[in-house]
């Protein structure tokens, strides 16, 4: 089931992509659908919760999922991956550490 799932996601995401004049975003006409994850219990409760991922590899956006993380040192809040809007469809927007 699971590969079947991955098949889809990837066919969708070669039928709706599109490439920005800018050749550091890859952007699409329309979202990939996210498959469903079971996010595993987290290793401590230091730990947080890197959602899910999209990477932009061979001109497209590849599912790279979602994993635990300690956070880099104390008192940084991790900032979510999003999609964000673009004249010509959306791009992905990696999470990153803020303080």
């Amino acid at each position: 089931m699971k590969k079947l799932r991955s098949a889809l996601v990837m066919l969708g995401l070669f039928l709706f992509i599109g490439y920005s004049s800018n050749a550091q975003e890859l952007i699409i006409k329309a979202r990939p659908p996210m498959p469903r994850i079971e996010r595993p219990a987290p290793p401590s409760p230091r730990h947080v919760w890197v959602g899910e991922e999209w990477e932009p590899r061979g001109g497209t956006y590849v599912f790279a999922g979602g994993h635990w993380v300690e956070p880099p040192r104390p008192g940084v809040v991790w900032i979510p991956d999003h999609w964000k809007r673009r004249p010509h469809g959306e791009v992905w927007i990696r999470g990153h550490w803020r303080r």
